[in-house]
């Protein structure tokens, strides 16, 4: 466990570097056996040691509970949720990335402007309802928003994102935060051409094959 503890943090760590996130903000955890680890609230990642990362059962019978010396994110429960009601998400983030923000705060989804919006599993990302932060609202909204996705954006706060692991939850997140930047640019020209839905099919129908499988 202190292996994939260290990982987490690894991982933590390079969301700055690529302009994921700043400060605290944000958080990251792992599937690690019957529950999961996340990143503590409040502590910036650079000064993270193994010890620092509790780890939190996925039994929602055990309601914010944890084991370690930091209390867990304030966001914990919807990557709870997702655990929980996604056998096969093995990591997620949650990010204030600038450009995901700037679409999360007016509230729109990110239309198929590009074949890559594919990747998440359709052919939109969807902008979850607004919620307080760390409330079972808020994880409500974002199973909806993600469900048929490995990503969404949270109004008026942020990106959330699942992968199959720490490496492809990191690689989807900059892939998110990309394409909310590539929409924003097309936009200040004018109004983007959306790819349509037999298009849109197609792609996803090829990304089944796509890469290293």
């Amino acid at each position: 466990m202190s292996e994939l503890r260290a990982k987490l943090i690894v991982a933590a760590r390079a969301m700055r570097p690529a302009g994921l996130n700043r400060g605290t903000a944000g958080n990251l955890s792992v599937r690690c056996g019957d529950g999961f680890l996340i990143t503590p609230t409040g502590m910036p990642y650079d000064a993270l040691e193994v010890d620092d990362i509790p780890l939190m059962a996925i039994d929602d019978s055990a309601d914010g509970s944890f084991s370690g010396r930091r209390k867990p994110s304030s966001e914990w429960r919807f990557h709870r949720d997702l655990y929980a009601s996604r056998p096969e998400v093995g990591a997620v983030l949650h990010a204030h990335s600038p450009f995901a923000v700037t679409l999360a705060c007016l509230r729109r989804d990110l239309p198929p402007f590009h074949y890559m919006i594919a990747r998440f599993g359709g052919d939109s990302v969807r902008c979850a309802d607004y919620a307080l932060f760390g409330t079972p609202a808020l994880s409500a909204a974002a199973l909806t928003a993600m469900a048929g996705r490995r990503g969404c954006l949270l109004a008026n706060h942020g990106l959330l994102v699942a992968g199959r692991d720490l490496d492809e939850a990191f690689a989807l997140a900059v892939e998110l935060e990309e394409l909310c930047e590539q929409y924003w640019r097309a936009c200040q020209l004018g109004e983007p051409v959306l790819l349509d839905a037999v298009d849109m099919a197609a792609v996803m129908n090829k990304f089944k094959t796509y890469g290293q499988q």
